[in-house]
């Protein structure tokens, strides 16, 4: 719509925001009218019309087969459309048309906005199955042509009242009609059922909908107060409402067709079983944080007691192997403590590779600096665990081996995120030194300590990525890790057999 907008009319960005707030909110009018609605805008030199937005009604049949957005009409040719933007008031006059064998009966409604007619709905309606209408059906074009003598008089749709319309009950959900007191007049069947899960033992029809409301509702004192009024209708709100194990999600829509309130319409959906999945899924996530939590502490408790255990022995060697799985149980614990603290299984590993690059600089303080380019993004927990290993592991044997003892240098560790095709997109992470290099004849993939035999394992097995070892160009040494991912962040666990 903005580009229609833009291209073919002489509208300013504050004609084209009240045009997207009627757009928004038009699927109430298309279904409370059974019609499609074309929002039809006159071009720059005034010579033809452009339609630049269509709704279909969830209520009724179709009266277009195609899409009419982008079309442009010559002036002259709808003289509905004329008369509706030139004296800016509603017109029905005219016989229905014939459009591919089906009878449509068409209207327009100018669209205003303060003292401007801004452009036209063309309120299209299939007659093919008209009968006699019920009730409801009724209730639903009285309000229909409520509203849209709003939008002719440029009172509706609401200033700074945006709804989500994906979230918003809809006509089909409930609706209850009010009158200028707040009593009920009409109460659909599905809005009857939803006050009935509150509790309400009687019909809705001439109770004051307020009052009632705040009767149904456990709270009392100011709250009740303001409940009333809501449940009213006397201002444009969204609210919800809990009694007797039911939740109830209301909207209320002042209706001034002639500048003068004489009702509201309430629109309302029962979201109990909505709510109460909502609930559960509170309740389990931060069941799942809590056993990070535990996770973490429980590892934190190991490595200090392997610290303990290394301050009681003799060998040096000894102290350094269990140095070294305290480092690894530290890896996996940071991991445990970001999930900690987030709703999903998912974490920013960027964070992650930071505190792993603090935690292995401890080894060598004031010799070896290290710093992280790139951006690993965010990944799945069970890939982030194992990769935080790996990275340990890399960055604990550059430090090592790459330095000899009084030797400074620099370790960077980099991450790209991406790929060649979005059908392959990778995650790439380098980590390079400037120490001493291999020595000659090195192979990653048949020697190597302890340490690059866990690389080569959780990288090939858990991860379904590769790794190399070779010389940096220039001085030092730099491994390479090519890991597949999803472009969305999850990783494509290659090597994982399913339900791993």
């Amino acid at each position: 719509m903005n580009d229609l907008v833009r291209q073919h009319t002489a509208l300013g960005d504050s004609d084209l925001e009240w045009l997207h707030l009627l757009v928004s909110e038009w699927q109430l009018l298309s279904d409370l009218s059974f019609a499609d609605l074309v929002l039809w805008v006159p071009t720059r030199d005034g010579t033809r019309y452009v339609s630049v937005a269509q709704m279909r009604p969830n209520t009724g049949p179709t009266s277009y087969q195609n899409d009419m957005v982008g079309h442009l009409v010559p002036r002259g040719r709808r003289p509905m459309l004329d008369t509706a933007l030139d004296e800016g008031r509603i017109v029905r006059e005219g016989d229905p048309e014939w459009r591919e064998e089906v009878p449509v009966r068409v209207e327009s409604i100018p669209v205003r906005r303060e003292s401007r007619v801004l452009g036209v709905i063309a309120r299209n309606t299939n007659l093919l199955t008209v009968r006699t209408p019920s009730r409801l059906e009724l209730t639903y074009l009285q309000s229909a042509s409520d509203l849209a003598q709003m939008i002719a008089a440029g009172s509706f749709p609401f200033p700074n009242q945006q709804v989500d319309m994906d979230a918003a009950p809809r006509a089909g959900d409930g609706l209850i009609r009010l009158d200028a007191d707040g009593v009920v007049q009409y109460a659909s069947p599905n809005a009857l059922s939803a006050y009935h899960r509150l509790g309400l033992a009687a019909d809705l029809v001439g109770h004051h909908l307020g009052e009632t409301t705040a009767e149904l509702a456990p709270a009392r004192g100011p709250v009740d107060e303001a409940l009333v009024k809501l449940a009213s209708g006397w201002a444009p709100r969204e609210f919800e409402v809990e009694g007797n194990e039911g939740v109830i999600q209301l909207r209320s829509i002042p209706l001034k067709p002639k500048g003068t309130h004489i009702g509201s319409l309430v629109l309302l959906r029962d979201v109990t079983e909505l709510r109460r999945r909502e609930r559960e899924l509170i309740t389990k996530d931060a069941t799942i944080r809590e056993i990070h939590h535990r996770v973490k502490n429980n590892l934190q408790t190991v490595a200090a007691l392997l610290r303990l255990q290394a301050r009681r022995m003799d060998s040096e060697q000894g102290k350094e192997a269990l140095a070294e799985a305290v480092r690894r149980v530290g890896s996996i614990a940071i991991v445990h403590e970001t999930l900690s603290q987030t709703l999903d299984e998912r974490v920013e590993f960027d964070d992650i590779a930071d505190r792993v690059l603090a935690m292995v600089a401890e080894i060598s303080p004031g010799r070896v600096a290290g710093r992280r380019t790139g951006k690993f993004g965010i990944l799945d927990a069970e890939v982030a665990t194992p990769l935080s290993m790996v990275l340990t592991e890399l960055l604990q044997n550059a430090l090592e081996h790459g330095f000899g003892p009084g030797q400074q240098g620099m370790v960077e560790v980099s991450a790209v995120r991406g790929g060649t095709a979005r059908s392959d997109p990778r995650l790439l992470v380098t980590v390079q030194d400037d120490g001493s290099g291999l020595p000659e004849g090195f192979d990653a993939k048949r020697t190597g300590n302890l340490g690059l035999q866990i690389v080569r394992t959780l990288v090939e097995g858990e991860l379904g990525g590769t790794f190399d070892m070779l010389p940096a160009p220039e001085r030092g040494t730099r491994v390479v890790l090519d890991i597949p991912v999803r472009a969305d962040g999850a990783e494509r666990r290659g090597g994982a057999p399913a339900g791993r």
